[in-house]
């Protein structure tokens, strides 16, 4: 038997045959997580969009690994565009309220194809 399990939300799959994100003990990574429409499974046209369904799917993979977002230690954030954070921040705060309680956070520039505006990955310590 393998300590590390697979976490697997459904509406949001990879391309690649990987989980969203793997768990050992209480240590739990994501992999890439995008601004993803879980009805339509296209990623969003808006910035704002793109944030609001990126932050959804962080919730429901958390939720999925056994945790809750306030178990989220670090995410890593990438922006097409660095200076268009007012929609990160935005869902950010509304995720992570309290200023005494949220989880570290870098952004990165993206450079990635696609339609893409931003991208994600957290880790989280779960217990």
């Amino acid at each position: 038997m393998s300590r590390r399990t697979s976490v697997i939300v459904h509406g949001f799959k990879h391309v690649n045959p990987i989980p969203n994100a793997s768990r050992i003990g209480n240590l739990l990574v994501s992999g890439v997580i995008l601004g993803v429409d879980p009805a339509t499974g296209a990623v969003a046209e808006t910035l704002e969009a793109q944030c609001a369904h990126m932050f959804a799917h962080v919730r429901a993979i958390v939720e999925a690994g056994g945790g809750s977002t306030d178990d989220i230690i670090k995410m890593t954030v990438w922006l097409r565009d660095r200076s268009r954070r007012e929609a990160l921040n935005e869902e950010w705060i509304r995720m992570f309220p309290d200023p005494a309680s949220r989880p570290a956070r870098h952004a990165q520039p993206l450079a990635a194809d696609g339609p893409s505006l931003v991208q994600c990955d957290f880790m989280a310590v779960i217990g």
